[in-house]
């Protein structure tokens, strides 16, 4: 079940996604339905109401609903990057190892509230695990980068989304931890909320690209705008979290930084192998990492923080 300040969140943004449905119809009608930037505006709009209503449901489920959804975000992330790193059969058993060792046993921890396994089995135990599986193939062909892949697809796909549904169990000063899962809004709207305002700063004033050779559509005055933007959005979301308005901004300005920091990562990985998009799961955001791919690199840093800072 979720709250009702929960529900009334959860009304307000789909009162948000109605008026943006309106407006983009409204849209199409005036400038015609082969426009692209409105195709594309109204393919997002449309995605947006996939996902919003999937993080409902979820939540209405509490923590098991949250962190099966979060488990299953992981395993379809594990497809998309395995799909563009694998190249040689001798590298299925490290795959397999991603799937169905490290992925279950990562979201156990989480479930079981076991923090100090919960923070250190990836980046040690499955550091050290996938190489090792890696060379009982035999193959030394290119060992180094093909192990260095599959580490960082655990480390991105699983280790680092598995802080999202972590966000759950904290016990913090002064905030009643029944209420964590605005813990997660807080973070979801506001690293979502970046990424989108970007978008509109950048096509409403346009100028120069700020990496032309990772993301060619990301503009400076979009990064900046969109970035501001979301701050200003998270120190509006203050009275639902543990934090006063000044934090509730500080915390807001890091988790958009390394939000854009990730997606420019993620970028440069699909840049250097050649494609646009992690895949084709949703409608007018590609696959489900160019979905999340600034929650990987936000949510470790905001748990960590929150944890350190406001731990009880």
């Amino acid at each position: 079940m979720i709250s009702q300040q929960v529900g009334y969140i959860f009304a307000s943004v789909f009162a948000v996604l109605i008026i943006a449905s309106v407006i983009g119809e409204l849209l199409k009608q005036k400038y015609g339905a082969q426009n692209t930037t409105i195709v594309n505006l109204i393919d997002r709009i449309n995605a947006w109401w996939a996902m919003v209503l999937v993080l409902f449901i979820a939540f209405l489920f509490g923590h098991i609903g949250t962190i099966i959804l979060f488990f299953l975000i992981s395993f379809v992330g594990l497809r998309e990057f395995m799909t563009l790193v694998y190249r040689k059969q001798s590298d299925y058993y490290s795959m397999v190892v991603c799937f169905y060792l490290l992925l279950p046993i990562q979201y156990y921890f989480v479930w079981s509230q076991w923090y100090g396994m919960f923070s250190i089995f990836i980046p040690v135990y499955g550091f050290l695990i996938l190489p090792i599986v890696a060379s009982l193939s035999g193959n030394t062909e290119q060992f180094l980068a093909r192990a260095a892949k599959t580490q960082w697809m655990a480390m991105i796909c699983i280790f680092c989304l598995s802080h999202v549904p972590a966000l759950l169990f904290l016990e913090l000063d002064g905030f009643d931890s029944s209420n964590n899962i605005l813990l997660l809004i807080f973070m979801i709207a506001t690293v979502q909320a970046s990424d989108v305002l970007q978008y509109i700063w950048g096509k409403s004033i346009g100028g120069p690209q700020i990496m032309p050779t990772l993301s060619p559509s990301k503009t400076i005055s979009g990064t900046v705008g969109g970035i501001v933007s979301a701050t200003g959005l998270a120190a509006l979301m203050a009275p639902i979290t543990p934090f006063s308005h000044w934090q509730a901004a500080g915390i807001g300005l890091v988790i958009c930084l390394m939000g854009f920091f990730g997606g420019l990562v993620m970028s440069a990985i699909k840049r250097d192998h050649h494609v646009k998009d992690w895949g084709n799961m949703i409608s007018g955001h590609g696959g489900m990492l160019d979905r999340v791919d600034s929650i990987c690199f936000a949510a470790p840093i905001y748990f960590h923080v929150v944890r350190y800072f406001w731990n009880g």
